[in-house]
């Protein structure tokens, strides 16, 4: 991989919202470009309407496919046939149906092995299903598309700080119902794999949430934790999975004792989003675990409230591209040794890391 440009596939997202912005925006610096090679499916007239409403330097190039991109170059593969009218701050089905031919184009040169990865530009939900009902993010599209029969997991990453979501986009009622012991495992290993590969952390730790308040209360405010998570827990430690709880969610935030693992496992959404956004919204990113492609987002969605007003900030989409490359880099690292492991020693110093420790997490009242 020394010396390698790896081609970073782009999707424009919602051409009402931020997408472009943030996309020149990171772009516009040079050094970028000699990171990678990035290739923007949309459309190259949009492209130049944000260009030039925000007077953004970034030069790019049109091309037909990314077998034809340019280093050096933002390259740009058309995927939209007709004129596209641009209005900004509005959720239209016309830009739905420009986001969903996005990535459409780029799921199917990605399977054709033109770019190594993924990085989505956010699309909104209710214009994208105007036009094809049934969209409930990148994640769910990927799994669908590439995933071999993968299960996606959504992993909210900041530096150390990494927040994964055991249940996605639901209605509250249905959370209970939802989390079940095997759902938890299946997240837990998956969660588990990412951080020994995608992250390179060789024996990781992984704190687990409760469901209830104060994860419960010993059964006063639930009993999901004792029926549902705990098992769970059980399940994986005798794996030999590292996981840790159920701890209650605004103790181990609030403290900072979240510091002390390599991963958080949420319930569900808003407990992971809310606290996950409080400390990283500038420059944290989504990324999508446990898939073949390697696809990353920014964790912000199209701010439409700012959009075409030139001041969104490229920070996030930015650390999307770079965890995108280090993700892949070091898939590619792990598939190496594994093809060459080293001989197992008759002695392995030890500690007692893999032994399950309780931490005293501070309970909010």
């Amino acid at each position: 991989m020394e010396g390698k440009r790896i081609k970073v596939g782009i999707t424009h997202g919602d051409i009402n919202g931020i997408g472009y912005e943030v996309i020149l925006k990171t772009f516009s610096d040079p050094a970028m470009l000699e990171l990678c090679t990035p290739v923007i499916y949309g459309s190259p007239k949009v492209a130049a309407y944000h260009r030039k409403a925000m007077d953004i330097p970034a030069n790019f190039s049109i091309v037909n496919t990314a077998a034809d991109v340019q280093d050096g170059r933002v390259n740009v593969v058309n995927c939209i046939n007709e004129e596209l009218k641009v209005e900004l701050s509005k959720p239209t089905p016309e830009a739905g149906k420009a986001a969903v031919a996005a990535l459409e184009k780029a799921v199917e040169e990605y399977q054709e092995g033109l770019f190594d990865v993924l990085v989505a530009a956010p699309a909104n939900k209710q214009s994208v299903q105007a036009d094809s009902s049934g969209f409930s993010g990148h994640g769910a599209f990927l799994q669908e598309r590439v995933g071999g029969g993968r299960k996606a997991l959504t992993v909210l990453v900041k530096r150390d700080f990494r927040m994964a979501l055991a249940t996605e986009d639901i209605p509250v009622r249905e959370i209970p119902k939802t989390l079940t012991k095997e759902l938890l495992a299946e997240k837990i290993m998956a969660f588990h794999r990412s951080l020994k590969v995608d992250f390179g952390i060789d024996s990781p730790r992984i704190a687990v949430l409760g469901l209830n308040p104060h994860a419960g209360d010993d059964g006063l405010t639930g009993t999901e934790e004792k029926e549902v998570i705990a098992p769970a827990l059980s399940e994986m430690v005798a794996k030999g999975i590292q996981c840790f709880g159920p701890y209650p969610a605004d103790g181990l935030i609030g403290s900072g004792s979240f510091s002390r693992f390599d991963g958080i496992l949420a319930m569900y959404h808003d407990q992971g989003m809310i606290p996950f956004k409080t400390l990283a919204m500038e420059d944290g990113v989504n990324f999508t675990a446990g898939l073949p492609v390697v696809c990353s987002a920014p964790v912000h969605g199209t701010a439409y409230d700012i959009a075409g007003k030139g001041i969104a900030s490229e920070n996030s989409f930015r650390q999307a591209v770079y965890l995108a490359i280090d993700v892949f880099r070091n898939r590619v690292l792990e598939k190496e040794i594994s093809a060459r492991p080293l001989r197992k020693q008759y002695y392995e110093k030890k500690d007692d890391s893999d032994k399950l420790k309780q931490l005293d997490v501070p309970e909010e009242d």
